[in-house]
């Protein structure tokens, strides 16, 4: 199973080993893709041009004036206007000013301005966004190029290969899920040797393979290669560029692109990590990212409380199995202390959703006596007022079933994982 906090990545690892997607889609697709580093749009094409890959010529703006100015600069045929917030569906999204869309095409500079005018200061409500809706706070003036064909690309890192693969498909523009569901034969991928990179055979194969020809075929394989240096360059674990475009001009350009980055690499990563944007990211996943408690909020009414990610997504799996809905993912993470214990469950508590909380701990590195201790002080001091099932095992488990018994609180002890996901929902159900 994938971590939530590389669920994208995971999305793309399972297309190269197991096509087609279908049953890990039917398991994993109600959890939201997330990126720990939150770029804007134009920032990852920044970082793209800074490596030499082909974008589309940008401005940005964060006043009308200078949107109309970057728009007579770009001296395009036709200009695209597009408000920057990191959440999905812009294009059919509405803004509280009343104009429709967070995404325009004009071929004229002065509409530009006035567009970025009822854009800038005021909030862009889609689907994907809070029910008010994102302050929009800087737009992107970008040249639009028509697109004779789109392909997709991908650059990854797969635990099989040991490193680095790239994935591609002549199919682009499109879920790439659904490519490989129905045209599993249409996913092409190319395993790279860290030690040698993209070779020159391996770059025009899948250019090849997108179905880019003649001089084309060679112009990918170098924007191929050049995203291969971005990937390094940034430490990436994921740069997707869906699509990947041919003009009626003859170039090969990135039109769009998602690029994930490997935290641990943040020491020296400073100038990438600096840009990232907070000012979207959810307020309880920011207070669990205070405790180092691994945080994603779900729709459902089960909350859990778990160390391990595989063991977090087996949990709220396992709660959907016996007809219940987990409200939220919550990984304790390895050496956990009693204050995490006792902020994870302030967090599960301040959620109005929550109906029950099912604890479900495998001690291996935690010491399960550290979680016994914090979950009777966190129950007595925030007054615990939903049912609490406990399913402990590994390190020092007799001792924190024997804090957890003395301590007299309503709590139901549950024998294994099944067992305690029936008793989250029996207790919801009563």
């Amino acid at each position: 199973m994938c971590s939530p906090d590389l669920y994208y990545h995971s999305h793309l690892l399972t297309l190269v080993h197991s096509l087609p997607l279908s049953l890990f889609l039917s398991q994993c697709s109600w959890l939201s893709p997330r990126r720990w580093l939150n770029l804007q749009e134009y920032q990852s094409k920044k970082l793209m041009q800074e490596s030499g890959v082909a974008v589309q010529r940008f401005y940005v703006a964060d006043t009308a004036s200078e949107a109309l100015e970057a728009a007579k600069k770009l001296n395009a045929k036709e200009i695209v206007l597009k408000a920057q917030i990191l959440a999905g569906g812009r294009g059919k999204g509405v803004f509280n000013s009343g104009l429709k869309g967070g995404v325009h095409l004009t071929k004229d500079p002065v509409v530009v301005g006035e567009l970025a005018s009822k854009m800038l200061g005021f909030n862009l409500i889609t689907k994907q966004t809070p029910k008010d809706g994102v302050k929009v706070k800087t737009v992107m003036v970008a040249e639009a190029l028509d697109i004779s064909r789109e392909t997709y690309f991908a650059i990854l890192m797969d635990r099989v290969s040991n490193g680095p693969v790239m994935v591609g498909s002549p199919q682009g523009g499109m879920d790439i899920e659904e490519v490989a569901a129905s045209t599993p034969e249409l996913i092409f991928k190319e395993a790279i040797d860290i030690f040698e990179g993209v070779r020159d055979d391996q770059a025009l194969r899948m250019a090849a393979n997108l179905g880019f020809k003649g001089p084309l075929q060679r112009q990918a394989a170098d924007q191929i290669k050049r995203l291969y240096d971005l990937f390094l360059k940034v430490d990436a674990t994921q740069v997707e560029v869906n699509p990947l475009g041919e003009t009626p001009e003859g170039q090969v350009v990135c039109f769009d692109a998602k690029i994930n980055f490997d935290d641990n690499a943040e020491f020296r990563q400073k100038a990438v990590f600096a840009m990232d944007d907070m000012t979207e990211s959810d307020p309880t996943e920011m207070e669990a990212a205070k405790w180092d408690l691994k945080y994603i909020g779900l729709d459902g009414n089960i909350a859990c409380f778990v160390n391990g990610a595989g063991l977090a997504m087996a949990t709220c799996d396992i709660i959907d199995l016996h007809g219940g809905k987990p409200a939220n993912f919550l990984d304790l993470g390895g050496g956990v202390k009693e204050r995490q214990v006792y902020e994870a469950f302030k967090l599960l508590t301040a959620d109005p959703k929550v109906e029950a909380i099912l604890v479900n701990i495998f001690g291996g590195i935690v010491n399960c006596a550290i979680i016994a201790n914090g979950i009777t002080k966190a129950c007595r001091e925030l007054e615990l007022k939903v049912p609490l099932v406990v399913r402990l095992e590994g390190t020092n488990v007799h001792e924190a079933k024997r804090i957890l018994t003395e301590s007299g609180l309503p709590i139901t002890a549950a024998d294994n994982l099944d067992d305690a996901a029936k008793k989250a929902v029996a207790a919801i159900r009563k």
